[in-house]
C-alpha cells in the first residue's frame, strides 16, 4: 500500500530531493512524484530475494566501469526522485555524489512489481523513466515468473521482449549478457 503525504514538514506544498535527508529512518521507502511525498512500507522477503538474485546474475557479467546498484534514487527534477529496484549505472556517476543519480548516467534500471504498487511500476515509472530517457527498463514480475524488457523510443518505452522462466535473456544491453530468466525465481 501506497500513502501520499501532501505537504512538507517545514511547510510549502511541495517535496524535493533536499528534503528526503530529514524523513526518519522508520521501515519506508520513500519517493516523490511531482513534488508529492509517496511512501511504501519496505518489500517483502520475496521481493528482496529476487532483486538480490538478479543482482547477483548482473554483477557477475557486468564490465569494469559499471555498477548494478540498489538502494540509490534516480532523479531528473528537484521534484521527483524514484529508487529503483536495481539499476545499472557508469560507476565515475558515483565519484559526483550528491542525493541522486543523473538520469544520463543509468543505462538500466530494474523495478520488482509488488502488487501493492504494481501501477507505479507499470505506469507512472515507466513514464518518467522514459521522459528522463534511461535506455533500458525491466519489469520483474515473480507472480508470473516473467520479465519483460522495454527499450527507449524517445521519451517514452517499447516492448522489446516478455521472458518467462524457461527463457534466456541473451543481449548487449546494458552489456553483453546471458541471463537464465528462471535463476532469477
Amino acid at each position: 500500500m501506497t500513502v501520499t503525504s501532501p505537504a512538507r514538514p517545514g511547510g510549502g506544498a511541495a517535496w524535493t530531493v533536499d528534503d528526503l535527508q530529514d524523513l526518519p529512518e522508520d521501515g519506508q521507502d520513500y519517493e516523490i512524484f511531482d513534488g508529492s511525498l509517496l511512501v511504501s512500507p519496505h518489500a517483502d522477503v520475496f521481493h528482496g530475494a529476487v532483486a538480490n538474485r538478479l543482482r547477483r546474475l548482473l554483477d557477475r557479467q557486468a564490465p569494469p566501469g559499471l555498477l548494478v546498484g540498489q538502494d540509490i534514487g534516480v532523479s531528473a527534477k528537484r521534484s521527483s526522485y524514484f529508487v529503483p529496484d536495481l539499476f545499472v549505472a557508469r560507476e565515475d556517476a558515483l565519484d559526483r555524489g550528491g542525493p541522486a543519480l543523473a538520469p544520463a548516467d543509468v543505462l538500466l534500471v530494474v523495478e520488482v512489481v509488488s502488487p501493492g504498487n504494481a501501477g507505479r511500476d507499470l505506469v507512472l515509472k515507466r513514464h518518467e523513466y522514459g521522459v528522463a530517457g534511461i535506455p533500458h527498463y525491466w519489469l520483474v514480475e515473480p507472480r508470473k515468473q516473467t520479465v519483460t524488457v522495454l527499450e527507449n523510443a524517445g521519451a517514452g518505452y517499447r516492448e522489446a521482449v516478455v521472458l518467462s522462466a524457461s527463457d534466456v535473456l541473451r543481449t548487449d544491453h546494458p552489456f553483453a549478457l546471458v541471463l537464465p530468466v528462471g535463476d532469477i525465481f
